[in-house]
């Protein structure tokens, strides 16, 4: 890949749109981006794997505010408190994600018994039509 793309390479990289894109570094969820002369935006390697970080929070439920404060703290740099405030965001993450996976499994122990309820009711009423 290219040492840097623009808005709409990157777009079709992240899976965002531009707008979306524009809207995260207006709002600081994204550091702004580099800008060639023509003030059009170069995302940097750096910047996709920011983004893609974000995007995998965003995707197990993590809120745009927490995702906001987390960029703030990043910004702030490899200071201990920013360090400490950072690692217990993504502990309380990880909490909830747990939990998640634990209903998200039950759920999936129901249907796979449903199923199988189905599969049983199946084959006795091809039998029937068989006989």
């Amino acid at each position: 890949m290219a040492t840097s793309i623009t808005i709409q390479q990157a777009a079709a990289t992240t899976g965002l749109s531009v707008h979306t894109l524009r809207y995260y570094e207006k709002i600081g969820l994204i550091d702004p981006v580099p800008r060639q002369s023509n003030q059009h935006r170069l995302y940097r390697q750096e910047d996709l794997r920011w983004i893609e970080f974000l995007l995998r929070l965003r995707a197990t439920g993590m809120s745009i505010q927490q995702m906001l404060r987390y960029a703030e703290l990043r910004r702030l740099g490899d200071r201990l408190g920013s360090v400490s405030e950072r690692k217990a965001l993504l502990e309380q993450h990880a909490i909830t994600l747990e939990a998640d996976l634990l209903v998200l499994q039950d759920t999936l122990a129901m249907l796979r018994g449903k199923i199988a309820i189905y599969a049983s009711q199946e084959e006795q009423l091809k039998a029937l039509v068989d006989t």
